[in-house]
């Protein structure tokens, strides 16, 4: 028990110091004093690692976690025995035993530790015999956490024989008595060497790059390839073997590497009101899953769908009772609930993610898009001409938009300009594309057709799409919303555009029978492949790397209420791609 071995610690530490001073020799009042003050020094140890969750549970033993809340309590001990020591009168306890004494009992507390995980570590358990040998790819923190997790868990079904590393300076490195057996072109080589079923990509954050190319030499090998999660994908950071999984189309697509600047995050969410519309949709709830970590005075999360609140609050507080003020219910469309909102719970920053995005369903359908996508925008941002920042979620279609829905959040970028005008504060967009793994995501729609035996539909051969997962995503539209300016649109980084093709031949390739692939040919309102700026637009990055700033010229809300919803389909869409051509009503005067 730790507190069992800090207190003997305590005892040992403060006896040998006063024997020391005396050369074995100290009289009897001295030590009956040492021993009342090694009782204190417990009584302290006991309340103050209290306070430091030491003796709660919190701290596995012997991490190093644990070996911080050790030290930092053992110096406030002896700081409070010394205070002790200098205010006793008859000098029955000298000033320095408290000092000597707290040094020896901290190295015993260390040493217990230290010999507690070095025995834990050494003690495999052991192997039983329908363990599956594995490969770990990527020597680095998430492959140290997976391996000591693998080697510790009885329960386990991987056992790790070797890692792979792609860095020579780890040549002859060992994680827990596990060695590095090359890079990637040792591969093949290790498999069979080592007897491996299974390779474990083990690299937290890494390009899709990296993730198809070891992908392709696991499975040329014979063996079955699986992948730990991204970070931004856990809760807590922390990588168990439960979370070695199969390698999903979002790894294979847009997994990498995304840096943002906490501290300026949560600088601005700490603390505030903030809302999210759309909060049960994709981007929508991973947005309420990233802002809930930097601590929000309050989180309202915002839709018409109950079923996807309910999923939201189940998947942010594992409970979902639906009775939280946090949760709000309305439509955008109701132009009074949503001032009314707005003005009962005043929030300060607003991520606007609430549209209709199916783009050929709002070809079909343009009033459709005039009522949520456009005037439910409208509505939302006159409303909310108070709060302090504003992020209006765009998409890459409003870049030259050809079709109804990229009208559609070009008119919504122009009215959010206008109204960051207006305003004074600091109301922007954000743009990207396609999401994967999104509902109704090309990649959703693809499952769904190989789930039913396929055939797997694509528009044209050579049709390519701009992809990032979720979470990479949002947290660059968190970023944007630090750096951005009043106005502006924030062009994320999407990288290299993807050929759609492709994507269906690599999930053919995963599934258990054969796939067809269909090519049904371009839709009204598609583009063969999507631009993210205009033509007038340039790619300027003065912020952050994967962050472009671009001027939108604002547009009249007067000119979007004029809108004919009864209008003929034809006519109505004339009429939208009218407004994104409309030059700014200042610039017609002049």
């Amino acid at each position: 028990m730790p507190l069992a071995v800090d207190a003997s610690a305590w005892v040992a530490g403060l006896l040998i110091a006063t024997c020391a001073r005396y050369e074995l020799s100290a009289p009897m009042t001295w030590l009956r004093t040492a021993v009342l003050l090694a009782l204190l020094a417990v009584a302290l140890q006991g309340l103050i690692g209290h306070f430091h969750h030491l003796y709660r549970g919190r701290y596995w033993f012997g991490s190093f976690e644990e070996v911080r809340a050790v030290a930092a309590t053992v110096l406030l001990t002896a700081f409070l025995l010394t205070v002790t020591a200098l205010s006793v009168p008859g000098g029955h306890v000298h000033v320095s035993t408290p000092v000597v004494g707290g040094s020896l009992a901290l190295t015993l507390m260390f040493g217990a530790r230290y010999w507690r995980r070095v025995r834990r570590e050494r003690s495999a358990p052991a192997t039983p015999s329908d363990r599956v040998a594995v490969l770990l790819f990527g020597a680095g923190d998430a492959c140290r956490e997976l391996v000591r997790a693998m080697l510790r868990d009885r329960h386990s079904r991987y056992l790790p024989v070797g890692l792979l590393d792609d860095d020579p300076r780890k040549r002859n490195l060992q994680l827990h008595g596990v060695s590095v057996l090359g890079g990637r072109d040792h591969l093949a080589d290790a498999v069979v060497r080592t007897g491996a079923s299974v390779v474990v990509f083990s690299v937290a954050n890494a390009n899709a790059q990296l993730v198809r190319e070891i992908r392709r030499r696991t499975l040329a090998a014979g063996a079955t390839f699986k992948v730990v999660p991204s970070v931004a994908e856990l809760l807590d950071g922390r990588i168990r073997v439960a979370d070695v999984r199969e390698p999903r189309p979002s790894d294979l697509l847009g997994r990498r590497q995304i840096e943002t600047d906490i501290e300026s995050i949560a600088g601005y969410l700490r603390g505030k009101r903030v809302l999210v519309t759309g909060a049960g949709g994709s981007i929508g709830s991973e947005l309420c899953r990233q802002i809930h970590r930097f601590g929000p005075r309050e989180l309202m999360m915002l839709d018409r769908d109950e079923s996807a609140l309910h999923a939201t609050q189940l998947a942010l507080h594992g409970r979902a009772l639906l009775d939280s003020p946090e949760l709000i219910l309305a439509d955008l469309r109701d132009r009074h609930r949503v001032r009314s909102i707005v003005a009962d719970r005043q929030p300060q920053v607003v991520f606007h993610a609430a549209a209709l995005k199916h783009l050929t369903l709002l070809e079909r359908n343009p009033a459709e898009a005039v009522k949520s996508n456009i005037w439910g925008t409208l509505d939302l941002l006159e409303a909310c001409g108070g709060v302090d920042t504003f992020v209006n979620i765009s998409t890459d279609k409003a870049a030259n938009p050809v079709s109804v829905l990229g009208y559609s959040k070009r008119i919504t970028e122009r009215l959010t300009s206008h109204t960051a005008s207006a305003s004074g504060q600091n109301f922007l967009s954000v743009r990207f594309g396609n999401v994967l793994g999104s509902r109704g995501s090309v990649l959703t729609a693809f499952s769904a057709q190989m789930a039913s035996g396929g055939p797997i539909t694509v528009t044209h051969p050579d049709v390519t799409r701009y992809f990032m997962t979720v979470q990479e995503a949002v947290q660059l539209v968190i970023q944007a919303a630090v750096i951005g300016r009043p106005g502006e649109a924030l062009v994320l980084d999407m990288g290299k555009p993807v050929r759609i093709a492709d994507v269906a031949r690599q999930m053919a390739e995963q599934a258990h029978q054969p796939i067809e692939i269909v090519y049904t040919g371009l839709r009204p309102g598609e583009k063969l492949d999507e631009e993210l700026f205009g033509h007038d637009e340039h790619d300027s990055r003065p912020l952050h790397p994967l962050i472009s700033h671009v001027s939108v010229p604002p547009l009249d809300p007067a000119d979007v209420r004029l809108l004919n919803i009864f209008a003929s389909r034809d006519t109505l869409t004339a009429e939208l791609a009218g407004l994104c051509r409309l030059r700014e009503r200042v610039a017609t005067e002049a």
